[in-house]
């Protein structure tokens, strides 16, 4: 059985009811160890979700640390805007950004933790010469964009393939998409650590109560 220090429940608000999304972080503040945020800008991917100044406002005023997870264009420079902001962890998309260690390397330097996120499609063998600057591995277990997909368990392996690159290293290796009570333990015994769950935790009729579920279900393992 895991640890639950070892395990992090990082909800994703893309779906919260937005018109009280105060109070919708707050309901599951206590139990979660991070809120997820997915910034879009309808040019990386197929959607949008917020603007730098409505993220800010989300950033500074949520009272558990924010994992801001840029789904973006332009990565490199608008990476360290919410660094600047006091954002705990920022996440960067490797096939959005042309210089990858020195965006790492700066976020850093500007006081926050720096993640590496990787679509479906991209091979984390080609990255593992970043160890050195990663925080977090962000491995997508769905295609970014929208909320709700379902989980692509083929991706596992390549959990199990970043969890042997990540070795003893106090790196996070975070899956995003589909995370639920039916797929929460794949991704655990595949080696992941911190989990994004979105619709599980804010479609359910007891947001707080969820978390604590995912929790207990990925300790199981």
């Amino acid at each position: 059985m895991a640890n639950l220090q070892e395990i992090r429940i990082s909800p994703s608000v893309l779906n919260a009811d937005r018109d009280n999304l105060q109070h919708e972080i707050s309901i599951i503040a206590e139990v979660s160890d991070l809120i997820h945020l997915d910034i879009m800008d309808d040019k990386f991917v197929p959607n949008f979700s917020w603007d730098f100044t409505s993220a800010e406002t989300i950033i500074k005023g949520c009272p558990i640390p924010v994992d801001a997870h840029l789904m973006i264009e332009d990565v490199d420079r608008l990476a360290l805007d919410y660094a600047a902001i006091g954002t705990a962890s920022v996440t960067i998309h490797v096939e959005a950004s042309k210089s990858p260690r020195a965006t790492l390397k700066s976020i850093r330097s500007a006081g926050s933790s720096a993640g590496l996120a990787l679509k479906p499609g991209t091979d984390i063998t080609d990255y593992e010469d970043l160890v050195d600057v990663v925080d977090m591995f962000l491995i997508m277990t769905v295609e970014p964009g929208f909320g709700g997909q379902s989980f692509m368990g083929d991706m596992m392996q390549k959990v199990r393939n970043t969890r042997k690159i990540i070795g003893d290293r106090p790196i996070w290796l975070q899956v995003d998409g589909g995370i639920s009570l039916d797929t929460i333990a794949i991704a655990r015994e595949a080696g992941a650590d911190t989990f994004v769950a979105g619709s599980a935790v804010f479609n359910s009729s007891d947001p707080a109560e969820m978390v604590k579920i995912l929790r207990q279900r990925a300790a199981s393992i």
